[in-house]
């Protein structure tokens, strides 16, 4: 097994260190705790995120093991602390964790534990410990690091024993749970004149009081009222109401969701209004002018939470609104002067990801091309979209439509491909767990009853099974991401750059001027090495749109 070392830090800078075969090192301050992480070692953590604070005092741990990422990779779900952890490793029930102390007279109905034992009579951990609070000193730091490292010994042998591949990737997500905590801290620069001037564009200018925000409203609304005179007051964020308001202008539709609206956008001029209304009010309510207040610092950088793990397949989350930022405020994100961003987005990447996953060689065979669904759509006699479209239903569960006979195509060219795909999505309709191709286990059992509705909406077990037949593949296209990231992370650390931006399946690093066409050229070798890594040789190839801009608007 790999050597381990283990870091905690506690109460105001408080910490202990202990490297693998050395006493340990305990700490008063974060300075004197990041001097103490020797690079070459793989430093275990109960989670980044409780390390943060060496992370932003300049601790790189570039070479980590994440107690909380790996516990999700394992069981499955995003619950994860210290407790839970302890847990499983030491067949605990987890229903039976102590709750932390909330300061009520229930605590002193409470056992009494010494004040230095961090283990409980009953083998759980004690929960001032997991909370923090217990942290004050050095030696409890090391206790409590030290148990950290027994966890990960436990978690690293049950993942060496699934495989190269899952111990690889167990490393991948921990490295990119630092990650997180990086991009938190360094924030996604903004250019403030740009954002302030595309905001008042869509919601008007900054009101300073309620009636100014009213009245920005109605400029808002007056569109759409204008498109059907004479339906006097309608209240468009009441759903019910709009679907009143187009009844009158004889649109009839199910939901006013904006792809039901798109597909009536020609029956009256009252439909595209509504569109463009959605917009706005979308910027103005989510991205407007207090988001620009709460959000972007005075340092001009738009700051929210990361999470390497969305609790389900495992993609990367973000708040602050960083993963779903509008198209119409991407101008906003600018590289700083003399700077500029290195922009790589993965090209057909799920297809490309079922290849791999699948061990398909003949599907395999068509991503050597540029474009996946050429060859796809030689092989099955159809254009080029309907390849397109037949491939991405066939990931999502999709059998009717235009794309069914290029389906049934799909099934007699590339067997092995969407056996794997209908395997999944058999132990998913049964409410069994998955796992991707790193080995992360996905839960299935969505609570609810497995009975059809009498409007012939699909069961729950039908859902479980298009989820369950889409999450083999995003999840395991996450785990390929995540691997790439973490490569870039380091690869262009040499060129005083740094990862801004993780949106699903694209990068956006910010680069000094001079280094562009070497961050550029970092970024795609990355790949080429993180998915020879991830996949374990080269039989399926992974391709990236790469280019150096200044705006994120201006990548194409």
């Amino acid at each position: 097994m790999e050597d381990l070392g283990a870091v905690v830090v506690g109460v105001d800078g408080v910490g202990a260190v202990l490297p693998p075969h050395s006493p340990a090192l305990p700490t008063t301050d974060l300075n004197s705790l990041v001097e103490a992480l020797d690079p070459t070692v793989r430093w275990v953590t109960w989670s980044a995120d409780a390390v943060a604070a060496a992370i932003r005092a300049g601790a790189r741990l570039d070479r980590t093991w994440d107690v909380a990422e790996v516990h999700r990779l394992i069981h499955g779900g995003w619950a994860a602390g210290p407790e839970l952890a302890w847990a499983a490793t030491h067949g605990l029930d987890p229903q039976d964790v102590p709750s932390a102390p909330t300061g009520d007279l229930f605590d002193l109905l409470s056992d009494e534990l010494p004040p230095e034992d961090l283990v409980r009579p009953d083998g759980h951990l004690r929960a001032d410990a997991v909370s923090g609070a217990w942290l004050t000193t050095p030696q409890r730091c090391a206790a409590f690091a030290e148990a950290a490292r027994q966890v990960a010994r436990h978690q690293h042998e049950v993942r060496r024993a699934a495989g190269p591949r899952a111990l690889a990737t167990a490393c991948a997500e921990s490295a990119a749970a630092v990650l997180c905590v990086e991009l938190e801290s360094a924030g996604l620069p903004i250019d403030r004149a740009a954002a302030s001037r595309l905001v008042t564009a869509a919601a008007g200018p900054e009101p300073h009081d309620v009636a100014e925000e009213l009245a920005s409203r109605q400029v808002r609304d007056a569109p759409v009222l204008a498109a059907l005179p004479g339906t006097g007051h309608v209240d468009l964020r009441n759903p019910a109401q709009v679907k009143t308001m187009l009844a009158r202008a004889g649109v009839d539709v199910p939901s006013t969701r904006k792809w039901v609206l798109e597909a009536q956008v020609g029956a009256h001029p009252v439909v595209p209004a509504l569109l463009e209304w959605r917009r706005q009010e979308r910027i103005a309510t989510t991205y407007g002018w207090r988001w620009l207040r709460e959000h972007v610092g005075s340092d001009d950088r738009l700051r929210g939470a990361w999470a390497a793990c969305d609790g389900a397949a495992g993609r990367m989350t973000a708040q602050a609104g960083l993963h779903n930022l509008p198209a119409e405020l991407r101008p906003a994100v600018a590289a700083d002067e003399d700077w500029v961003f290195v922009r790589a987005d993965l090209g057909q990447v799920e297809p490309r990801v079922l290849a791999a996953v699948s061990g398909d060689r003949a599907f395999a065979a068509a991503t050597r091309e540029n474009d996946l669904y050429s060859p796809v759509a030689a092989q099955l006699g159809v254009e080029r979209s309907v390849a397109k479209i037949a491939v991405l239903a066939a990931m999502y569960g999709q059998r009717s439509g235009s794309a069914a006979q290029a389906l049934r195509g799909l099934e007699r060219e590339y067997p092995v491909a969407m056996a794997h795909l209908q395997r999944a999505q058999d132990a998913g309709r049964r409410g069994e767990p998955v796992h991707t191709f790193g080995g992360r286990r996905v839960r299935t059992d969505i609570p609810g009853s497995d009975g059809s509705d009498d409007d012939g909406r699909d069961t729950l077990s039908s859902a479980r099974g298009r989820f369950a037949r889409n999450a083999v593949i995003q999840g395991s296209a996450a785990e390929l991401f995540k691997a790439w990231a973490a490569t870039v992370r380091v690869a262009v650390r040499p060129l005083r750059s740094r990862i801004v931006l993780c949106l699903h399946d694209e990068l956006l690093v910010h680069v000094p001027q001079e280094y562009a066409d070497q961050a550029a050229a970092t970024v795609d070798q990355a790949l080429t090495d993180a998915a020879r890594r991830w996949l374990g040789g080269e039989q399926v190839r992974f391709v990236a749109d790469t280019s150096v801009v200044r705006r994120w608007s201006e990548a194409k």
